[in-house]
């Protein structure tokens, strides 16, 4: 009996409520921002704009709700998570803005797009509310993340996050470029009383690594420098959909992680433009076609700022080599006296070859007129 009533009475542990996904943002822009008009994407939209490609942002997860973002993100997957909400809850703020930055769409109202409005994002969650980046078992919940986004048919993986050296996140780094996806990754910032550490996974060979430029066109003073930088994008005063609400979030900070999402989004539009080529002509061609420092490469922002224009349409190789990624010729214009100029040629051949018969037949007709019209008989020689 005491068991029964203890069973009767036993009250259900109350439901686990889904968190209010992150927070809330300010007003929208009402001007360009500026690393929008520094990159002019808009100029590469007159080939594409990201449609079809699928950009992995492994990350805080991302708030799918916001209306910039609205039709643009996918079911993804939580890692090492308590709430499982397919990667679309982000409690921090981070990965929103990153997935805004890459694929925010066109149409709503505000001056602010993403770099290839028509990509769509595929959303990890890796990085919880109180969870430091180099905890020692976030690489391998990166790695596992990394694995999953290339089994799920990510053409670009974006990684706005730094993190420790690490055997499996090494590994699925390699996965992803085996499986040629395109994987670009922060540089890191500086980070105060703390000595500066090898940024992974943008020091692994194949990695686009990232660095930040400011307003100016100068390094980032907080942004990472090393041997491994390839690129760089707007690190500085940035602005981004906030993961509540339909607001935005400033980041005046910025940070190797918003410079990132930016090449992560003409990367997007590369993929787009030039589905033929590999990964690894990707990255070349975003490294190729950026606005050089005056060295042509350095340490600090490696081939200097990324270049959505030039990075899509710039014909690359040498007189020996074809170009790489080649656009294909555009299409002649249509000739509205095409069927005409078909009339004319022909009544000219035709002409011709009328001609050329009346040229052959004169002499006969000559002849024919001095006879009377009559058959003509051939001399024969008399016998000797």
């Amino acid at each position: 009996m005491t068991a029964l009533l203890g069973g009767a009475l036993a009250v259900p542990a109350p439901a686990q409520a889904a968190p209010k996904c992150g927070p809330a943002g300010g007003p929208a822009p009402t001007e360009v921002p500026w690393a929008l008009s520094r990159l002019d994407p808009a100029a590469a939209w007159r080939i594409g704009k990201g449609a079809g490609v699928t950009v992995a942002v492994i990350d805080s997860g991302v708030s799918p709700a916001h209306p910039l973002l609205r039709g643009r993100v996918l079911p993804g997957e939580d890692f090492n998570q308590l709430v499982r909400l397919k990667g679309q809850c982000d409690l921090v703020g981070h990965g929103t803005m990153v997935a805004g930055i890459i694929a925010g769409r066109e149409g709503t109202g505000s001056p602010y797009t993403g770099i290839a409005p028509e990509a769509k994002i595929l959303p990890l969650r890796v990085l919880a509310e109180n969870k430091e980046n180099f905890d020692p078992d976030v690489p391998a919940e990166i790695g596992k993340a990394i694995r999953w986004a290339v089994d799920h048919d990510a053409d670009v993986i974006n990684l706005s996050l730094v993190t420790l050296d690490d055997p499996a996140l090494k590994s699925a780094v390699q996965y992803a470029l085996g499986k040629d996806v395109v994987v670009v990754a922060s540089a890191g910032n500086r980070q105060e009383n703390r000595e500066d550490r090898p940024a992974y996974p943008a020091a692994y060979d194949g990695v686009v690594a990232v660095a930040g430029i400011d307003e100016q066109g100068g390094h980032v003073g907080s942004s990472v420098s090393g041997d491994y930088v390839d690129i760089a994008g707007p690190g500085l005063n940035i602005v981004g959909p906030a993961p509540q609400g339909s607001g935005y979030r400033a980041e005046p900070q910025g940070g190797t992680s918003f410079a990132t999402a930016y090449v992560s989004g003409v990367a997007a539009l590369v993929r787009a433009a030039h589905p033929d080529i590999s990964a690894d002509e990707v990255a070349y061609r975003l490294t190729r076609t950026a606005d050089n420092p005056p060295d042509g490469h350095n340490a600090e922002v490696g081939f200097g700022m990324v270049n959505p224009y030039r990075a899509v349409t710039s014909l690359l190789g040498t007189r020996e080599d074809p170009p790489l990624g080649a656009m294909p010729p555009p299409a002649p214009p249509a000739d509205p006296l095409a069927w005409q100029r078909t009339v004319a040629i022909w009544v000219a051949v035709v002409g011709a070859l009328l001609a050329g018969v009346l040229l052959t037949l004169r002499p006969i007709l000559v002849r024919g007129r001095r006879r009377g019209w009559r058959p003509g008989r051939r001399d024969v020689p008399q016998d000797a």
